[in-house]
This record gives C-alpha cells, sequence and structure tokens, in this order.
C-alpha cells in the first residue's frame, strides 16, 4: 500500500512536468524516482503511451484528435524536458523563420536537427525523417542560436496548446549550415531561391559566423550566393577578413570555375563577365 501512495506520490509532479503530446525517455523517468515498475502502471492507465521501447509520451486531450507524433513536440521535448543540446538548423531553420515557404513543413519532408541526440530519435513513428548532423562548422557552437517560437500552421496539437519557444540556428548561421550541405545532400537551385529572399541578414552577426566558419567550401559559396544577389548587407562584409583558402576547389562535375572564389559551382551561379570564353582552360 505504502509502494502504492509512493507512486502516486511521483505521478502529479510528472504530469504537472510534460505536457500533453510530449515525449520523455527511461532515463529521464528514472532520474525522477520513477523505477520500471510505476511506468508500467502508468501505461496500462493511460497516463504515459509507450512509442518505441524506453520512449514514452504523455496522451493529448480526449478532445484533442489524434495526428501522430508530432516532430515539433519531440524536439521541444529533448530541448526543455529532456535537456538535450541540440537545435534546428540548416533549412529547417530557414523555413521556420519564413525565408524557405516554398518548402514548408510537410508531413514527409526532411527536419535538420543539429547537436546531441538520443539513438531512440531515429525509431520513432514520424513521417518526417530527421535529418541529424554534427555540430562541427563553428567553432564556438552557440554562434547565432536564438529562441523561436513554434512553426506557424498545423505543428501538431500539443505544440499549438503550449507554444514552446524552440531553439533554432538564426537565418545567418542556417544559410552557412544548408550550404555545407551542398553539393550531396542539397539543390544549389533550392539555395539559391533562398537566398534571393534574404534581405535583411543582419552583417555584423554574418562576419562573426564567417570568421568562425571553419569550412573554405562554405566561406566560399556564401560569397558565391552573396555576389549573385547584392543585397545591400553585402557591401557591409569585409570579405577580405574572412580566410578562403587557396587553390581550386571543384563541387560539381561540368561546372563553371569561378575566378574570383576558384571554385567549380553550376553556370548559372557565375556572372557571365566572369565567366570563361569557350576553349579557355
Amino acid at each position: 500500500m505504502a509502494m502504492s501512495h509512493q507512486r502516486e506520490d511521483r505521478l502529479k509532479p510528472l504530469l504537472d512536468a510534460v505536457p500533453p503530446g510530449f515525449v520523455v525517455d527511461t532515463p529521464w523517468l528514472r532520474a525522477r524516482g520513477i523505477d520500471p515498475k510505476s511506468i508500467h502502471g502508468y501505461v496500462a492507465r493511460g497516463w504515459l503511451e509507450r512509442l518505441v521501447r524506453g520512449v514514452y509520451r504523455r496522451p493529448l486531450p480526449e478532445n484533442v484528435a489524434e495526428s501522430g507524433v508530432s516532430w515539433e513536440a519531440v524536439l521541444v521535448s529533448l530541448q526543455r524536458l529532456m535537456r538535450y543540446d541540440v537545435h534546428l538548423g540548416g533549412e529547417s531553420a530557414l523555413d521556420l523563420a519564413g525565408y524557405a515557404h516554398y518548402l514548408t513543413f510537410r508531413r514527409g519532408g526532411r527536419i535538420h536537427l543539429y547537436g546531441d541526440v538520443p539513438s531512440w530519435l531515429k525509431r520513432l513513428p514520424m513521417p518526417e525523417r530527421m535529418v541529424l548532423c554534427r555540430c562541427k562548422l563553428f567553432g564556438d557552437d552557440s554562434i547565432g542560436i536564438t529562441e523561436t517560437s513554434s512553426p506557424p500552421g498545423d505543428g501538431g496539437p500539443a505544440v499549438e496548446l503550449w507554444r514552446w519557444p524552440v531553439r533554432s540556428s538564426s537565418p545567418e548561421r542556417a544559410i552557412l549550415e544548408a550550404l555545407d550541405e551542398l553539393p550531396g545532400h542539397a539543390s544549389f537551385d533550392h539555395l539559391d531561391k533562398i537566398f534571393e529572399g534574404l534581405v535583411s541578414l543582419r552583417p555584423k552577426l554574418l562576419m562573426t559566423l564567417l570568421t568562425a566558419c571553419r569550412s573554405v567550401k562554405v566561406r566560399r559559396l556564401f560569397f558565391v550566393f552573396a555576389d549573385r544577389h547584392g543585397h545591400s548587407w553585402r557591401k557591409r562584409l569585409d570579405a577580405g577578413r574572412v580566410a578562403l583558402g587557396s587553390g581550386p576547389r571543384a563541387l560539381v562535375k561540368g561546372g563553371t570555375f569561378h575566378p574570383a572564389y576558384h571554385t567549380t559551382v553550376p553556370a548559372f551561379l557565375v556572372p557571365p563577365r566572369l565567366a570563361p570564353e569557350d576553349g579557355d582552360a
């Protein structure tokens, strides 16, 4: 009887801490004194539901239509409840900020996460594909990471109810993360369309990120796109302070050599005045 009361005493703090639709794992539960027997009992009584082995969700209210596991709720659970060091980045962060609206967060899409994530994340039954990326692009990995409101529209009932902020890359950081995915995991055409809309980037933050960026490829590609679109912030960047490396780089087969940044890219990224004449080396 005493053990039953002990389990019940731990239930209220659990329900207070975990919003409906949010996710926790066994280590998180055990750290709060909830043993495997209690977890099993909570599942049996409908206070938790098992998603996969070792991962549980607090059920949604009965008056909220079931829509499957929400990636937004999973991400906020990782960040705010279980305290994993992970953020939304790359094209996904640009979409969240409204710069990639033609992509949209659609069911079955790709969600780019950067940082520390548990092994069970890829086993969750979600229609979206979680793209897990290592945080290796910047020396100080906190640069340009901000907190923003949850995605508008169909963000899932749990996120709509609670509206917790999402830790994600600023547009200035996100575009560099997206460029890092070229050429194998991103499209030059898509990123060119995104770049066209990046009219209000902050040059001071861009300079901080560019000088901290560890990838010569990303630094060169950024200036290729920036020169092509000529937004007002480009004039306030000091390219001379950004190490662009030496020697040519070939990113695409059959592309065109960009003489200003010594990189072979798709032909449409090289201004005609810079493109080599037919027959030139």
